[in-house]
């Protein structure tokens, strides 16, 4: 794994052909603990073209100074990126009635530092 948080990509290659392409990605966290959301295409072996885009979000870990996938978790269609959203969107009343701080676009590592989203 790359060193650098900015130099991350979710690009794979296999016997040289690039078999998931990155489309694109986003910074969510950064620190000891990273969060990067990427839009990316698998290849279809058999017909030779790239099969409709997908979602995953990576949690990364820096060990010895280098970046290293921990866990992901992949968003497969619109459908459940929608579902997702529907979710987030009921909880957060929820959690406002509950009395949770609002902290707007922010987010921490625990140690808090702002690390808000960046591409």
């Amino acid at each position: 794994m790359s060193d650098a948080l900015d130099e991350l990509t979710y690009d794979y290659e296999d016997e040289g052909v690039l078999v998931r392409k990155q489309l694109d990605r986003v910074i969510l966290a950064r620190g000891g603990w990273a969060t990067v959301m990427f839009l990316y295409q698998e290849l279809d072996r058999e017909a030779g073209t790239y099969r409709a885009p997908k979602m995953a979000i990576v949690r990364f870990k820096k060990w010895k100074g280098a970046y290293r996938k921990q866990s992901s978790f992949n968003i497969s269609n619109e459908n459940q990126a929608r579902q997702i959203v529907e979710v987030f969107e009921g909880w957060y009343p929820k959690m406002r009635a509950a009395g949770a701080p609002d902290d707007g676009d922010a987010d921490t590592d625990g140690s808090g530092e702002d690390l808000g989203a960046e591409g």
